[in-house]
């Protein structure tokens, strides 16, 4: 058991519970650069990992009812033989390339990161406009099953080869191409990422790519770490949250890319946890005034306990 690695999984599970999204993307990379292990090693056991706790929390989203199970099908048509695909490409790739893999994929994720963290950005930045016309449910026309099928392979076979996108690329697309309400978004994207991941995990599993000792470790931490960040999710504004999740990965990809070799500024890699630290104090600190106010301008203020001699 390495403790670092259960504190590590603890703080990736805080994370995925104030947000929602963030798993995949920010543990493979860890493994990656803290762990040192083998990249297709790493993809394969954090999507083990992420599978069990998708289920759990798809399971809870379905019995609230915050599933739109006609656009969850549509999009597990497309990505679920795309992400077997990914990892067929990915053995296909480690053959070919051998070692050289290695810092191809690291770049690859890299990539990935940047563009997930850069679509959570619009989303936390855009929200408000994105919310015109949003519905609970949406009629699954031919063109809107044709987008579904098409969106769910494109992402199903990034997440087969790098392990990332599944929440935040995902949310995004059922935000732009289907305006369904936040709380449909949550449970719809949870839903078809636990079934994503079951199929891109038993890929990994049958390829030989998922370490269970380290999967194990890194739910006893993550398991803990959902259920307190499900807690906090309530004193810290969403917004302010997203942006920082945003930041983390956008640094979390610089940082791969730099390890891949390319000249990365390390100011630039530096400056996004920096930032995002700055956010979530100025969310803390904005959220403590809002509520001093509302205290301060209630009609029917608490009033002082006398003291008794």
């Amino acid at each position: 058991m390495d403790p670092l690695l259960v504190i590590f999984g603890l703080g990736v599970g805080v994370l995925v519970g104030l947000t929602g999204i963030g798993g995949g993307s920010l543990m493979t990379p860890l493994l990656i650069l803290v762990f040192g292990v083998k990249p297709v090693t790493a993809i394969g056991t954090d999507l083990a990992y992420a599978a069990i706790t998708k289920t759990v929390g798809g399971y809870k989203h379905w019995r609230q009812r915050t599933v739109d199970a006609s656009v969850c099908v549509w999009m597990a048509l497309g990505s679920v033989p795309a992400a077997v695909g990914g990892v067929y490409v990915l053995q296909l790739l480690e053959s070919a390339l051998g070692d050289g893999l290695d810092t191809t994929l690291i770049a690859a994720l890299g990539v990935t990161l940047i563009v997930t963290g850069l679509a959570t950005l619009v989303r936390s930045i855009f929200a408000r406009r994105f919310s015109a016309g949003e519905r609970s449910t949406v009629e699954m026309t031919a063109r809107r099953r044709l987008v579904a099928v098409v969106f769910g392979a494109v992402v199903g076979f990034v997440l087969g080869v790098t392990s990332a996108g599944s929440g935040a690329l995902i949310a995004v697309g059922l935000i732009l191409f289907f305006r369904l309400t936040p709380t449909r978004v949550v449970g719809t994207d949870v839903v078809h990422a636990a079934i994503l991941l079951w199929a891109a995990a038993l890929a990994h599993l049958g390829a030989g790519n998922v370490d269970y000792g380290l999967a194990a470790q890194i739910l006893v931490g993550s398991v803990p770490g959902v259920w307190i960040g499900s807690h906090l999710s309530v004193r810290v504004p969403t917004g302010a949250l997203r942006l920082t999740l945003a930041l983390v990965l956008c640094g979390g990809g610089l940082g791969l890319l730099a390890k891949a070799g390319l000249a990365v500024p390390t100011a630039a890699i530096a400056l996004a946890p920096i930032t995002a630290a700055v956010v979530v104090a100025t969310g803390l600190l904005r959220a403590r005034r809002a509520r001093l106010g509302t205290l301060e301008t209630s009609p029917h203020p608490p009033r002082a306990v006398e003291s008794r001699g």
